[in-house]
């Protein structure tokens, strides 16, 4: 599999802790954020192939910088894959993830499995 460079937005230590071990298994770069305006100040000064979005999130929440990526970024960063993560049904959120702008949906708990079959669906 290629590697790619990951973006780990989330408010939580450990949740970031356990997405970077599991990324760690299938990539050889990840970078974190704590929340959605550190997410978007890395990815305008970073190379970053794939994002992983936690929804709930002070500052900015996952949804409002899935939606400012996808409006404000040009061509091709406004396209990048982002995977919304949540420990919540989703439906509480929005009826279609996608309409948010997100690519995928993936709940916890979080496997390699669950997080590879998501990936290699993108065509990066």
């Amino acid at each position: 599999m290629k590697k790619y460079n990951f973006l780990i937005v989330d408010d939580i230590f450990m949740n970031r802790m356990l997405l970077k071990e599991i990324i760690s298994k299938i990539s050889n770069s990840t970078t974190e954020a704590e929340n959605g305006l550190e997410a978007i100040e890395i990815l305008q000064n970073q190379q970053i192939d794939i994002v992983l979005m936690d929804i709930e999130m002070p500052k900015m929440n996952g949804l409002e910088t899935t939606k400012y990526i996808r409006s404000e970024f040009k061509p091709p960063l406004n396209k990048i894959p982002i995977i919304a993560l949540t420990a919540h049904n989703p439906s509480e959120f929005f009826d279609d993830h996608y309409s948010a702008g997100f690519n995928k949906l993936l709940t916890k708990p979080y496997s390699i499995t669950r997080i590879l079959e998501s990936i290699e669906s993108f065509e990066i």
